[in-house]
């Protein structure tokens, strides 16, 4: 920018309403290595994206390791599983599902400029994520109490086989479920505890009024990050709670 360029921006004039040497209005959310607004959004977006699909991979190693144990162990997981309170895991999935409108209505909020209409949806996902940990909570407390915790005090024996009363499950392949169950809930329940955080600093930016119907892509981001977390519950409810529970 020349010097006669740089003079007429007057001194006091506020930041946003700045101009460049082209007479746009200079946005102070915009960074300086951008050349658009739309740049900037479209690489946070395309950031996220690669971010999610080394989750999914992530998580794919998980799922895959569960099915090929599930296809060898079908009965003693069936019988592990209904030992599960799925009346919690229900609860939960209700919770992620009514989350996951919040942060729609979040974003819809910062797009049509409805500032308490955006806070009050934040705070609301924060709730439900809270409500969630709650009863995650709830359900390790009762496996922690019917020593279904893999380990030394593990104890799983004379459960029957879901169909097969005469048949008991085998502890050993029991404590394999009951393995990968804590660990995929868990690493799951990190990724809550992490998108808690998230929606915590996307809370204060909203009650400063960083957000606004031009520039809200840090919520677009959060919200992609938040669907992420629902949509792999939704897959670990019926492979870890519903397995084998018709009569």
């Amino acid at each position: 920018m020349s010097d006669s360029q740089t003079a007429a921006v007057p001194d006091g004039v506020p930041s946003d309403a700045r101009s460049d040497a082209h007479g746009e209005a200079y946005n102070p959310a915009l960074l300086h290595h951008f050349a658009t607004e739309e740049q900037q959004r479209d690489s946070a977006s395309l950031g996220m994206w690669i971010f999610l699909a080394t989750e999914v991979m992530f998580f794919g190693g998980l799922f895959c390791a569960y099915l090929i144990y599930r296809g060898w162990y079908f009965g003693d997981f069936g019988a592990a599983s209904k030992s599960i309170d799925a009346t919690l895991g229900a609860s939960n999935t209700a919770v992620l599902i009514c989350s996951s409108l919040t942060v729609v209505l979040a974003i819809w909020a910062a797009q049509t400029a409805r500032r308490t209409l955006m806070i009050g949806m934040l705070i609301l996902t924060m709730l439900f994520g809270l409500t969630f940990l709650g009863i995650k909570g709830i359900e390790y407390k009762q496996k922690f109490e019917e020593h279904h915790v893999p380990g030394k005090s593990f104890s799983f024996d004379h459960v029957p086989i879901p169909g097969h009363p005469d048949q008991f499950a085998n502890p050993d392949h029991a404590q394999i479920f009951f393995s990968l169950y804590f660990i995929m809930t868990g690493l799951h329940a990190l990724h809550m505890i992490i998108g808690l955080g998230l929606f915590a600093w996307l809370l204060w930016m909203a009650w400063k009024g960083r957000f606004t119907p031009e520039y809200h892509t840090p919520l677009e981001i959060g919200g992609l990050y938040w669907h992420f977390v629902d949509i792999v519950w939704i897959y670990l409810f019926p492979l870890l709670y519903l397995i084998d529970r018709h009569p």
